[in-house]
């Protein structure tokens, strides 16, 4: 007997039916071109902008000149800009249009310190003197999120569609949790829709859910005393965050499999003869759902408990991030998935190849084709989180919420190193930014001109939130403005 199908399915093919006729809608279409014509001629323009971004390289919280440079250009295109929102300076708000359905689409901008690494190049070269480097293509991010905006916002203008579009500046995504801040604030509350997109090694619609994480800096306190001549009168700090280290290694074999703790020693004492009386580690605890991190992070505070103990030290910690996993959005997804396969993949020239086959040289591990660049994936949903934590978590919890990567860089470069940040000057980097926006945009297009796909949105988003009401990881803290000063 054949059994019936089940609502979920019945759900989706209805879903797909009025996607595929949404695709085919003569107005929709007329406003996609309009929008893919916008941003090719703001193509040029982009790439100064993007490269001026990989220029300035500002870690979280201090990228005064990178938030700058993007409110300007979203004030010259005729909206409003909020800037200092959720607390942080370098955070904006620009909005363009009135009444529904308002779109948001987010930017990020933040660099990773450590990273400075010449650009187009593809051995390993380090910039001197040039504290960090746009490691996770943010300079790219930031650029294809604001230009995305403001072509949407000509279309509004010229009443090709109507509402309003907003692009919310987010920085310090890397470890401050930008976007918590401007999602604890309201600034969000009444979005109906948000849109991102990440540089990445592939295009592909975002269906795989991230680590949700949280991370505090220990600070122990000791007494200095002469390492050699009175030791007996010192009680080291560096000691204390070297047991706790211990600690939380022997732990490692107790806690579930998919948990990630990592850390580095910020500062460990200024001279060997002298007793450090004071040390600090930076910890990240990450797990995929976001109840098992604060659990396992209370252990880990146990073990700075136990350190400070048994060294004779005091300790004090401050939690300094905290996001949750990412709630996906099918229903978005599918809608994006059928404007990424219309844009496609990036398509490199020879001498394109070229460098992504000397930089591939320098890769570990299975090294995938380089005409992987010209693909686009196929929609795949994966029930376990990605290696990877983001602030769109705290986001996707508030509002449905839709994500794609391009290929800006070479099949196979890994996030956070130098090949990312070599990759970021080239072509590649620019090609696969355009597409980005244009994805972004058509995918805007689509909510706005067809807004039962938002109603549907809301109800998939409801059911996968169930009765969790939000609440930060990271507490009610203050923005941790300083949290890259050692």
């Amino acid at each position: 007997m054949q059994r019936p199908a089940s609502l979920l399915s019945i759900f989706g093919i209805c879903l797909m039916s009025f996607v595929a006729h949404a695709q085919l809608d003569p107005a929709v279409q007329k406003a996609k071109d309009e929008v893919k014509t916008i941003l090719n001629a703001a193509y040029e323009q982009d790439k100064k902008t993007s490269r001026q971004l990989w220029e300035y390289a500002e870690v979280g919280f201090k990228e005064s000149k990178s938030a700058a440079l993007h409110v300007q250009h979203l004030q010259d295109a005729g909206f409003k800009v909020t800037t200092g929102v959720g607390g942080m300076p370098t955070a904006f708000m620009a909005s363009y249009g009135s009444g529904k359905p308002i779109i948001g689409i987010l930017a990020e901008y933040d660099a990773l310190p450590g990273l400075a690494q010449e650009g187009g190049n593809p051995e390993k070269a380090i910039i001197p003197n040039k504290i960090a480097g746009q490691g996770c293509g943010h300079d790219i991010f930031g650029t294809a999120s604001v230009s995305a905006g403001i072509a949407i916002k000509k279309l509004i203008e010229s009443g090709k569609i109507k509402g309003t579009i907003r692009v919310y500046g987010s920085p310090a995504e890397e470890g401050g949790g930008g976007k918590v801040y401007l999602v604890r604030s309201g600034v969000m509350d009444d979005v109906d829709v948000a849109i991102h997109w990440h540089p990445g090694n592939k295009n592909e619609v975002t269906m795989k859910s991230a680590l949700a994480y949280k991370s505090a800096k220990f600070r122990f306190y000791g007494v200095s005393a002469h390492a050699a001549a009175s030791p007996e009168q010192g009680r080291s700090a560096l000691d204390a965050v070297e047991a706790m280290d211990n600690m939380v290694n022997m732990m490692r074999e107790h806690i579930p499999q998919e948990t990630r703790i990592h850390y580095v020693i910020t500062n460990g004492g200024k001279a060997p003869n002298v007793v450090p009386d004071f040390a600090e580690v930076f910890y990240y605890v990450r797990h995929p759902k976001r109840e098992k991190v604060v659990e396992i992070f209370d252990r880990v505070v146990k073990t700075a408990e136990g350190a400070a103990l048994g060294t004779g030290t005091s300790m004090k910690f401050e939690v300094i991030d905290g996001t949750h996993d990412l709630l996906l959005n099918k229903t978005l997804a599918d809608l994006m998935q059928i404007n990424l396969e219309s844009i496609g993949g990036i398509p490199y020239s020879e001498a394109e190849k070229e460098f992504a086959k000397k930089l591939q040289k320098s890769f570990l591990g299975t090294i995938p084709p380089i005409e992987d660049a010209q693909k686009v994936f196929p929609m795949k949903i994966e029930l376990t989180a990605g290696g990877g934590s983001t602030d769109v978590g705290d986001v996707s919890y508030t509002i449905p919420t839709v994500g794609l990567s391009t290929a800006t860089w070479v099949p196979g470069t890994p996030a956070h190193s130098w090949q990312a940040v070599a990759c970021g000057t080239t072509d590649i980097a620019a090609k696969g930014m355009i597409n980005a926006a244009k994805v972004m945009a058509m995918t805007a297009i689509d909510l706005y001109m067809q807004p039962i796909t938002i109603q549907k949105a809301k109800e998939e988003f409801l059911k996968q939130k169930g009765d969790y009401q939000y609440k930060a990881l990271l507490g009610d803290r203050a923005p941790a403005l300083n949290y890259r000063d050692n």
